[in-house]
């Protein structure tokens, strides 16, 4: 069974004389055995619901249920017929009548974002074929009621509950524990839509959807406004990461100024830093527009009335245009950045060749005062390993040393210079631990040349 991991099959599944009969088919008039033919009927339908549920998707089709429940290279002869009886009785739908049974702005935004072939179950919807085809879906109402509502409750207790409008990748993640798929999560938001609990529609392209707000029985339709507002939130969003971005590239450009200042890289030492002084004046400005858009959105949020919503919105909206720019930028600041990196090299070598001058940025005394910290932080690093000079008068010491001198002698010294020589030739020389060649006397070195 190509599935059986991801389900829990029933005890009775090894019993092979049981299974003998349950992956029989049915009889073709049920009369001839009800009791049979409804055993049959509520083992498949109870797997089939439990199946779905151990695997967190809503959606069926025979060719996938043939798969899941093979059993020893055999699979199930009466599962068609199940499905049949389950969508008589109601308890499934097909995914086409199920979205038509939505408002018609729904329809074909269902139908593209669940990846089914339009021609192919409208098709056998208009034909009214009863015929259960392998390929084709069906939606287990029960469970699709149940992910839906699951679904609201995991909204309203995560981080988005104070955003009325959520974008659908956000979505996608925030229900990727209680929805097997992007298939799966649609199917609850058309159930909820359905409920009137939700509103989908796109926005430059972008799916959202606006929730229903605690307190109130329906959502309300998505407005100027509430696109305004989601921008807003998006952009503190984006600035919050982009700031936090920023703040890791300064730390970054501080470290290596101080590796290359303990490799005596000076010159290379303050360009890095003057990166990363444009680096914090980047931050500050985003950071202010960011503080900006909070204050709007704060704003916003003790409002009382749809009045004071839209005043407060619109009083957010030059800061909702600044804040985009820099975000939409990115990419050109990062050229500017290396334009200036380059132009502060070619100073540097302008500088050298003419006379080695000092730069003469306006900031140079405060950058020399940040390589002079930078020092003083790195100097307990490269000189830990020596011993501590003592401060105490070497005096002591040196007495010491001198009273272990022999006496200088008094009377002249009656020596010979062959004497001299050969004491000369026994002294040996070390250095380091290693013991030095014999030195040769100069009368010897002499010799050849007399």
């Amino acid at each position: 069974m190509s599935n059986s991991a991801e389900i829990t099959l029933p005890l009775e599944w090894d019993d092979d004389e049981r299974m003998n009969f349950m992956f029989s088919d049915f009889k073709e008039n049920r009369d001839v055995n009800t009791t049979d033919w409804d055993s049959k009927m509520d083992f498949w339908t109870a797997l089939i619901v439990k199946s779905c549920k151990d695997r967190r998707t809503v959606c069926v089709n025979l060719q996938e249920l043939n798969k899941i429940f093979k059993r020893k290279e055999k699979s199930p002869l009466g599962l068609a017929t199940v499905i049949q009886s389950m969508a008589t009785c109601g308890k499934i739908q097909r995914e086409s009548e199920f979205a038509a049974n939505v408002d018609c702005g729904w329809l074909s935004w269902g139908v593209g974002l669940l990846l089914v072939k339009p021609l192919k179950w409208t098709f056998s919807t208009l034909l009214g074929s009863s015929r259960v085809h392998l390929e084709e879906s069906f939606v287990i109402i029960e469970l699709v009621k149940e992910k839906a509502a699951e679904l609201l409750r995991v909204y309203r207790s995560s981080e988005f509950s104070s955003c009325s409008i959520v974008s659908f990748q956000d979505l996608c993640t925030l229900s990727s524990n209680i929805c097997a798929d992007e298939s799966t999560l649609c199917m609850a938001l058309l159930q909820l839509q359905r409920d009137k609990q939700v509103m989908v529609s796109l926005h430059e392209g972008e799916k959202i959807v606006k929730f229903c707000l605690p307190g109130q029985d329906r959502v309300s339709a998505v407005s100027d406004v509430d696109i305004g507002i989601y921008q807003l939130q998006r952009s503190e969003k984006l600035l919050g990461e982009r700031v936090e971005k920023l703040g890791l590239e300064a730390d970054k450009c501080k470290e290596e100024a101080r590796i290359l200042l303990r490799e005596g890289k000076k010159s290379q030492a303050l360009r890095c830093l003057r990166g990363r002084k444009r680096v914090e004046k980047r931050a500050d400005n985003l950071f202010a527009k960011l503080e900006s858009i909070r204050e709007i959105l704060d704003r916003i949020a003790q409002s009382q009335s749809d009045k004071m919503v839209m005043q407060a919105y619109q009083a957010g909206v030059a800061a909702l245009r600044l804040s985009l720019k820099d975000v939409t930028v990115e990419r050109a600041e990062s050229l500017v950045d290396q334009i200036q990196e380059l132009c502060d090299t070619q100073d540097e070598v302008n500088q050298t060749i003419s006379s080695g001058v000092t730069a003469a940025d306006e900031d140079m005394d405060e950058l020399e005062e940040e390589l002079k910290s930078l020092l003083n932080e790195s100097k307990p690093d490269s000189v830990s390993g020596l011993p501590t000079v003592p401060a105490n008068n070497l005096q002591p010491s040196a007495v010491s040393i001198l009273s272990s001198l022999p006496d200088v002698p008094q009377r002249p010294l009656n020596i010979s210079t062959e004497q001299l020589e050969e004491e000369l030739n026994q002294l040996t020389l070390t250095d380091s631990g290693f013991q030095q060649k014999k030195l040769t006397s100069p009368a010897k070195i002499l010799d050849p040349a007399q």
